[in-house]
């Protein structure tokens, strides 16, 4: 749960009232649904190959490992090397954002400051594991306190369930299946990200057959809980109207910092703003610790380039992966504003990753049959086919520019899988016979 609460809920939360009004909470119910269907496709895979890595073995195992998996898990790494850097550099424009309700910055003021918050994170990286979990330990620990502040601010201000009351305030069919709410979506979608992140442990996990699935439907289902209550509670404060015409007018990013003000004065919203900067540094923090793992395991495992498998001389630890890996979010951030950052996120995750996964199960399933499943997902196929139809939506929802990166972005990823699979004689390039024959000489050694 601390893994899927970052800077998300905090910038989001004014972006979907601005997009749906009244409505607002449907796209964050919206969000749970996919996330819930989406856990069933995680947990079976998870359960049934508890390995560090996650997604990166799932698509190995689903397509062959020896196979198109080669290709559809470089496509994984490829594309983590520009969403990762991404989902960086939301969580710094975030931070910059609400220090604009601390000291009033313009727009290459808080460009600048966000780049500078992707450097100082990297130098705090830049160390050896043990003295990184210390780090990470004090900076989550105002998480839960900041959104339990909030939810209790709303419930004591007597107006809790007004919103609730009002959800239906302009409703309409028509509404639920526009653009606005994909886009609406998009947003709540990015902040339940991480539900999933226990598959990366799953090697370490004990009874991954049981605890990985009831983990994630626990996840899911508690911070629902917890974004619908915190939404629930600004709205009953500051109405959902006032809200979107400042999303209209492109003023008040710090929303949050206006709820506590209106409660409990300007030094208590001072306090909260900071509160909320610790929240996004945490997020940072963490995101940049682990993704800058995932191009070192694949180039360890030989299916990534060598160059990001290098270790700190004196360090232990992956700076290539995670100096790259700054280098990207620390441009991001100069570049994009919060709300293209977060539709690239999904755009580039979306068809290898989440689609990817999902049709990776009728696979493995068609392959293997379902007798030695941990976890089998309840009403197969039906889940599978809802994810699909729900992430093509979102994936339609970016819009045609996110849509064009993305594909720019997985074009380039198969032309230099191409040039690097022939490099290193792989798939498709590789002989069925030099397999097979590999495959021989493997077991007569065991």
């Amino acid at each position: 749960m601390i893994d899927m609460v970052g800077i998300g809920p905090f910038v989001t939360l004014p972006i979907v009232m601005g997009l749906m009004g009244g409505m607002f909470l449907y796209a964050w119910i919206a969000g749970a649904i996919l996330s819930l269907v989406d856990a069933m496709i995680w947990s079976e895979l998870g359960a049934a190959y508890p390995l560090a890595g996650g997604s990166y073995n799932f698509l190995k195992e689903a397509y062959g490992k020896n196979g198109m998996g080669r290709m559809m898990s470089f496509l994984y790494i490829w594309q983590t090397i520009i969403q990762a850097p991404l989902v960086a550099a939301s969580a710094a424009i975030g931070f910059a954002q609400y220090l604009g309700y601390l000291v009033h910055l313009d727009e290459w003021e808080q460009k600048l400051v966000s780049a500078s918050v992707i450097v100082v994170v990297t130098i705090l990286l830049y160390r050896k594991i043990d003295s990184i979990g210390k780090i990470a330990v004090l900076l989550w620990t105002g998480v839960i306190l900041t959104i339990g502040w909030i939810i209790v601010g709303g419930i004591a201000h007597g107006s809790f369930l007004q919103p609730l009351k009002n959800i239906n305030e302009g409703f309409s069919w028509g509404h639920l299946a526009s653009f606005a709410f994909g886009q609406a979506c998009i947003k709540s979608i990015y902040s339940y990200l991480g539900y999933y992140n226990v598959c990366h442990l799953g090697g370490e996990i004990k009874d991954p057959g049981k605890n990985i699935p009831r983990s994630m439907f626990i996840s899911v289902i508690g911070i629902a809980v917890l974004y619908l209550a915190m939404n629930t509670s600004v709205s009953s404060v500051i109405s959902w109207q006032e809200i979107k015409q400042w999303q209209d007018a492109g003023i008040n990013n710090f929303v949050v910092s206006t709820f506590i003000e209106r409660l409990y004065g300007k030094a208590a919203a001072n306090v909260a703003t900071v509160m909320i900067l610790w929240v996004a540094l945490a997020s940072l923090f963490a995101v940049m610790l682990g993704y800058s793992r995932v191009p070192y395991a694949a180039a360890a495992d030989g299916s990534f380039f060598k160059v990001f498998a290098k270790l700190h001389p004196t360090r232990n630890f992956p700076y290539v992966s995670l100096l790259v890996m700054a280098a990207f979010g620390f441009v991001f951030s100069l570049l994009f504003k919060m709300s293209d950052v977060i539709s690239g996120i999904l755009a580039m995750r979306i068809m290898v990753q989440f689609i990817g996964q999902a049709v990776g199960v009728i696979i493995l399933r068609k392959r293997n049959g379902t007798k030695s499943l941990p976890y089998k997902m309840p009403l197969y196929p039906l889940p599978v086919i809802l994810a699909i139809a729900m992430w093509l939506f979102v994936f339609y929802s970016t819009g045609l520019k996110v849509i064009n990166s993305f594909l720019l972005v997985f074009g380039s990823g198969l032309v230099v899988y191409f040039i690097y699979a022939k490099l290193q004689n792989q798939w498709p390039y590789k002989r069925k016979e030099d397999v097979e024959l590999k495959n021989e000489i493997s077991g007569i050694r065991n």
